[in-house]
Protein backbone atom coordinates (compact mmCIF):
# COMPACT_ATOMS: atom_id res chain seq x y z
CA UNK A 1 0.00 0.00 0.00
CA UNK A 2 1.31 3.43 -0.95
CA UNK A 3 1.83 6.05 1.76
CA UNK A 4 -0.14 9.22 0.99
CA UNK A 5 1.85 12.30 0.03
CA UNK A 6 2.28 14.84 2.82
CA UNK A 7 0.94 18.31 2.05
CA UNK A 8 1.30 21.45 4.14
CA UNK A 9 -1.05 24.34 3.47
CA UNK A 10 -2.85 27.22 5.18
CA UNK A 11 -6.22 26.09 6.47
CA UNK A 12 -9.04 27.23 8.72
CA UNK A 13 -8.34 25.99 12.27
CA UNK A 14 -12.09 25.79 12.99
CA UNK A 15 -12.57 22.66 10.84
CA UNK A 16 -13.74 19.68 12.94
CA UNK A 17 -10.74 17.47 12.13
CA UNK A 18 -8.33 20.31 12.89
CA UNK A 19 -10.22 21.03 16.13
CA UNK A 20 -9.56 17.42 17.15
CA UNK A 21 -5.82 17.92 16.56
CA UNK A 22 -5.89 21.12 18.64
CA UNK A 23 -7.71 19.26 21.43
CA UNK A 24 -5.05 16.53 21.31
CA UNK A 25 -2.34 19.19 21.51
CA UNK A 26 -4.12 20.82 24.47
CA UNK A 27 -4.36 17.49 26.29
CA UNK A 28 -0.66 16.82 25.70
CA UNK A 29 0.35 20.23 27.06
CA UNK A 30 -2.03 19.96 30.03
CA UNK A 31 -0.44 16.63 30.96
CA UNK A 32 3.03 18.21 30.92
CA UNK A 33 2.46 21.63 32.51
CA UNK A 34 0.22 23.35 35.06
CA UNK A 35 -2.43 25.76 33.74
CA UNK A 36 -0.37 28.86 34.57
CA UNK A 37 2.47 27.59 32.36
CA UNK A 38 0.25 26.75 29.38
CA UNK A 39 -0.11 29.51 26.80
CA UNK A 40 -2.63 27.88 24.49
CA UNK A 41 -4.60 29.78 21.88
CA UNK A 42 -7.94 28.56 20.60
CA UNK A 43 -9.13 28.06 17.04
CA UNK A 44 -10.84 31.46 16.88
CA UNK A 45 -7.56 33.20 17.76
CA UNK A 46 -5.76 31.04 15.19
CA UNK A 47 -8.28 32.17 12.55
CA UNK A 48 -7.59 35.88 13.18
CA UNK A 49 -6.44 38.04 10.25
CA UNK A 50 -2.96 38.55 11.79
CA UNK A 51 -2.38 34.78 12.03
CA UNK A 52 -1.27 32.11 9.57
CA UNK A 53 -2.27 28.55 10.47
CA UNK A 54 -0.70 25.66 8.53
CA UNK A 55 -1.87 22.05 8.53
CA UNK A 56 0.09 18.97 7.49
CA UNK A 57 -1.97 16.20 5.97
CA UNK A 58 -1.23 12.72 4.78
CA UNK A 59 -3.97 12.36 2.20
CA UNK A 60 -7.01 13.70 4.05
CA UNK A 61 -5.68 12.82 7.52
CA UNK A 62 -4.55 15.74 9.71
CA UNK A 63 -1.06 14.96 11.02
CA UNK A 64 0.22 18.23 12.43
CA UNK A 65 -0.03 21.98 12.61
CA UNK A 66 1.93 25.16 13.18
CA UNK A 67 0.99 28.83 13.22
CA UNK A 68 2.35 32.30 13.62
CA UNK A 69 0.71 35.51 14.70
CA UNK A 70 2.17 38.92 14.08
CA UNK A 71 3.10 40.61 17.36
CA UNK A 72 4.96 43.67 16.00
CA UNK A 73 5.99 44.93 12.56
CA UNK A 74 8.34 42.30 11.12
CA UNK A 75 8.05 40.07 14.22
CA UNK A 76 5.83 37.01 14.65
CA UNK A 77 5.25 34.51 17.41
CA UNK A 78 5.13 30.81 16.59
CA UNK A 79 2.13 28.97 18.04
CA UNK A 80 0.61 25.51 17.90
CA UNK A 81 3.56 23.45 16.65
CA UNK A 82 2.23 19.92 17.08
CA UNK A 83 2.66 16.58 15.32
CA UNK A 84 0.54 13.56 16.19
CA UNK A 85 2.53 10.82 17.94
CA UNK A 86 2.06 8.33 15.11
CA UNK A 87 3.46 10.84 12.58
CA UNK A 88 6.61 11.71 14.56
CA UNK A 89 10.12 10.66 13.65
CA UNK A 90 9.84 11.21 9.90
CA UNK A 91 10.85 14.89 9.75
CA UNK A 92 7.34 16.33 9.65
CA UNK A 93 8.07 18.81 12.44
CA UNK A 94 11.03 20.20 10.49
CA UNK A 95 8.90 20.44 7.33
CA UNK A 96 6.20 22.33 9.22
CA UNK A 97 8.79 24.71 10.67
CA UNK A 98 10.32 25.36 7.24
CA UNK A 99 6.87 25.96 5.73
CA UNK A 100 6.08 28.42 8.51
CA UNK A 101 9.32 30.32 7.98
CA UNK A 102 8.64 30.49 4.23
CA UNK A 103 5.14 31.85 4.88
CA UNK A 104 6.58 34.42 7.30
CA UNK A 105 9.14 35.60 4.74
CA UNK A 106 6.37 36.08 2.18
CA UNK A 107 4.73 38.45 4.68
CA UNK A 108 8.01 40.34 5.21
CA UNK A 109 8.51 38.97 8.70
CA UNK A 110 12.20 38.88 9.58
CA UNK A 111 12.00 37.48 13.11
CA UNK A 112 10.09 34.62 14.71
CA UNK A 113 10.00 34.08 18.46
CA UNK A 114 8.47 31.25 20.45
CA UNK A 115 7.72 30.00 23.92
CA UNK A 116 8.04 26.29 24.56
CA UNK A 117 8.09 24.11 27.62
CA UNK A 118 11.26 22.67 29.10
CA UNK A 119 9.69 19.18 29.16
CA UNK A 120 9.73 18.94 25.36
CA UNK A 121 13.34 18.06 24.50
CA UNK A 122 12.54 16.95 20.95
CA UNK A 123 10.90 20.29 20.11
CA UNK A 124 13.74 22.23 21.75
CA UNK A 125 16.28 20.20 19.75
CA UNK A 126 14.41 20.91 16.51
CA UNK A 127 14.32 24.63 17.24
CA UNK A 128 18.01 24.75 18.13
CA UNK A 129 19.13 22.83 15.04
CA UNK A 130 16.92 25.16 12.96
CA UNK A 131 18.74 28.27 14.21
CA UNK A 132 16.54 29.39 17.09
CA UNK A 133 18.43 30.79 20.08
CA UNK A 134 17.35 31.42 23.64
CA UNK A 135 16.08 34.92 24.41
CA UNK A 136 14.33 36.73 27.25
CA UNK A 137 10.54 36.60 27.54
CA UNK A 138 8.87 38.71 24.85
CA UNK A 139 5.44 40.20 24.26
CA UNK A 140 3.22 39.68 27.30
CA UNK A 141 5.15 36.70 28.67
CA UNK A 142 6.69 36.67 32.14
CA UNK A 143 9.65 34.55 33.16
CA UNK A 144 8.54 31.01 34.03
CA UNK A 145 10.85 28.20 35.18
CA UNK A 146 8.92 25.79 32.93
CA UNK A 147 9.23 27.98 29.82
CA UNK A 148 12.02 28.46 27.33
CA UNK A 149 11.92 31.48 25.03
CA UNK A 150 13.66 31.37 21.67
CA UNK A 151 13.98 33.60 18.60
CA UNK A 152 15.39 33.48 15.09
CA UNK A 153 16.14 36.12 12.47
CA UNK A 154 14.98 34.97 9.07
CA UNK A 155 17.15 35.52 6.02
CA UNK A 156 15.22 36.85 3.06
Amino acid sequence: MRTPEITIAAEDPRQPEVQRLIALSDATMQALYPAESNHLVDADALAAPDTVFLVARGGKEVLGSIAFRIIAPGHAEMKRMFVRVEARGAGLGRRLLEALEDAARRQHIDRISLETGIRQPEAIGLYRTSGYRECPPFGGYAADPLSLFMTKRLGT
